[in-house]
């Protein structure tokens, strides 16, 4: 499983890239919405990866942060949304932008993006309005908070990353944002992100 490619950006389309990596050329489906934030042809380019392995196929879709790699994992979640509509949807609403549509049930700001009708609109608020309370709190430049209530924690010693990352992780196990924050807090401070996840997930059992 490929999880971020680190390379060379050697050819862009207009919703994929190639990433030459030790000699080896890599094509990655990527939004031409996002082009703006690329370096040029022949620059170097790190990009966070999501493998999706069918029976007659192996694709790569790449992410500039982990946000929305996290939220494509979310829409791959809802029934009827495959990894191609999942990027049409990215490519037309950054993470924050669609969780805060999601969670106000606004259909109307849905099914203004591409391949989005009233069905799919509905299906995305009803099965992930209590997954993406984290992503609706980032500013649409991608940067994310820390969850309510664990920022201010005394004597944390978690970097923000790990603390999104563990918060990131739960929600994408199907659990809500106010478990994962319960989980979380009750967790000693000074633990790696795995052993933070394993004793969170115990709690929750």
């Amino acid at each position: 499983m490929i999880a971020s490619l680190q390379g060379k950006l050697v050819h862009k389309s207009v919703n994929a890239l190639v990433i030459a990596v030790g000699g080896v050329g890599y094509l990655v489906s990527f939004p031409a919405s996002r082009h703006d934030r690329l370096p040029v042809v022949g620059e170097h380019l790190f990009l966070h990866i999501q493998t999706v392995i069918r029976e007659d196929s192996f694709n790569l879709y790449g992410f500039l942060d982990h946000l929305e790699k996290q939220m494509f994992q979310l829409l791959l979640g809802v029934s009827g949304v495959g990894p191609r509509l999942a990027m049409t949807i990215l490519a037309g609403a950054v993470p924050a932008a669609l969780g805060r549509a999601i969670i106000a049930e606004d259909l109307v700001f849905l099914q203004k993006l591409p391949g989005i009708g009233k069905k799919t609109a509905e299906r995305l608020c009803l099965e992930l309005k209590d997954k993406v309370e984290f992503y609706a709190a980032a500013d649409d430049s991608g940067v994310a908070p820390l969850p309510l209530g664990l920022s201010n924690r005394e004597g944390n010693d978690f970097s923000e990353q790990s603390l999104r990352d563990a918060f990131s992780a739960l929600i994408n196990l199907g659990y809500s944002g106010a478990r994962a924050r319960v989980a979380l807090e009750g967790q000693p401070s000074d633990l790696p992100v795995a052993e933070l996840l394993r004793l969170a997930l115990r709690s929750l059992a």
